[in-house]
């Protein structure tokens, strides 16, 4: 199973210049816990969550936002995707085509194709993720 198979496709992306106020705002309207985060271009710069939100001091997006950018691209097998996030500690990871922005897996995500009774061979302990 690789990451087009579960990822989210229709993803809610914050800007940099976006105030915490809104960004928390933006996260409690769409029920999410984390964005991508995009340039007026539309190129993936970073990723922020409600970790960053309770973390980290700042006013804006940019200064909690989580950098350098950790990606997949489409192709990449699940089970690379949950050993991927449990070495860095994070929860969800873009996933990228080229530059462009075509979805999300989330730790959601992997538990969700679980759960369908999709066959992934996991490495790390789902107690982990």
């Amino acid at each position: 199973m690789l990451a087009k198979d579960i990822m989210t496709r229709e993803v809610t992306t914050v800007k940099p210049d976006l105030s915490m106020d809104e960004l928390a705002k933006t996260f409690a309207r769409h029920h999410i816990s984390g964005a991508p985060v995009v340039d007026e271009k539309g190129k993936v710069t970073g990723v922020v969550s409600d970790g960053d939100i309770l973390s980290k001091k700042g006013e804006r997006v940019s200064s909690l936002m989580s950098k350098p950018l950790i990606f997949v691209t489409e192709d990449v097998p699940v089970e690379k995707i949950a050993d991927l996030m449990m070495a860095n500690k994070i929860k969800r990871v873009p996933v990228l085509s080229g530059e462009k922005l075509v979805g999300i897996v989330s730790r959601a995500d992997i538990i969700r194709a679980i759960a369908m009774g999709k066959h992934i061979a996991m490495h790390t302990p789902m107690y982990d993720l």
